[in-house]
């Protein structure tokens, strides 16, 4: 009988002592949770890269709307008083812009396919026969590819693209295929690792060639990473300067890119000029980018993974 009251006591003191300590339990939780959520030296660095970026297409876009006499006023960061297209009319002119926006979306084009069509190719035959010497070491020969930039081979990739009559957009093309392809392979195989063996097994059981189950069942399954090679390919294509400028003998046949190097040269005191070209010659890779970025994320995340 006197073991009943005694047990309701200890029950109340347990109770009164957790409540007590709940409360102090809290914000340490909480002081805990924001210090896991803000990691201020990393977010100070994210905001300087952002600054470095943002500034500098501001200027541009800015320089870009303003008169001659307005862009030579010493005041970079001023807004332009009033707006002007006077830039514009006069770089699309004088680059002839329509031309050299079509070659460059062809040469884009041409290096997003091929990248994406020979590297899925490649990786297939890479990571499905992965026990075989010959197929390794190729996959590590692609990668030791990376590693050389193409001015160091500048010059024996002029002389042979010369030699067989290579030396035009045509030439460029297949130039930037052959060095996207490395890092192309490299997405690929590691997405790839994540596609299950048994599926391609019972594609086979049900008499689909090696072909076939290829393009009818693997190829759609990399639709993700697809994505992600297709915008690295289109960045890289589309901005680049050197190949083309090196590779293309006729003036007449230039990216956008090279085009714009008039204004280093002949053209340097006219900045809204000069400014209204490099936008409109970048705008198309900042569209591009801003509507397929989502995907980009999501293949490298998921040949990451899973790989």
């Amino acid at each position: 009988m006197t073991s009943q009251p005694a047990l309701t006591a200890q029950t109340a003191e347990a109770g009164v002592v957790a409540e007590s300590t709940a409360p102090s339990a809290k914000p340490k939780t909480t002081r805990q949770s924001k210090g896991e959520r803000y990691n201020w030296p990393l977010t100070i660095i994210l905001l300087l890269a952002g600054v470095t970026v943002i500034v500098p297409l501001y200027v541009t876009v800015v320089m870009a709307f303003k008169t001659t006499a307005q862009a030579v006023d010493g005041n970079a960061f001023s807004l332009p008083a009033p707006f002007s297209v006077e830039g514009f009319v006069r770089a699309w002119n004088l680059t002839d812009y329509p031309t050299a926006f079509i070659i460059s979306a062809l040469i884009t084009a041409g290096t997003v396919v091929g990248s994406i069509v020979l590297g899925a190719m490649a990786s297939y035959a890479i990571s499905r026969n992965w026990d075989h010497r010959l197929f390794r070491w190729s996959f590590f020969y692609l990668l030791a590819a990376l590693f050389i930039p193409f001015p160091v081979v500048a010059l024996p990739q002029i002389q042979l693209t010369g030699l067989v009559n290579l030396d035009n957009p045509i030439g460029v093309t297949l130039l930037h295929i052959v060095f996207q392809l490395s890092f192309s392979v490299l997405l690929f195989t590691a997405f790839l690792r994540s596609i299950p063996a048994e599926l391609e097994e019972s594609a086979r059981i049900d008499g689909a060639s090696t072909w076939q189950t290829f393009w009818t069942l693997v190829f759609p399954l990399l639709a993700p990473m697809s994505a992600t090679v297709g915008i690295f390919a289109f960045l890289a294509s589309w901005n680049d300067f050197m190949m083309p400028s090196l590779i293309t003998s006729d003036p007449g046949l230039q990216t956008l890119p090279v085009v714009q190097n008039i204004f280093q040269t002949q053209f340097s005191n006219n900045y809204n000029v000069s400014f209204a070209s490099y936008l409109m010659a970048m705008a198309p890779a900042i569209i591009v980018y801003l509507f397929t970025q989502r995907w980009v994320m999501e293949g490298v995340t998921q040949g990451a993974v899973k790989g």
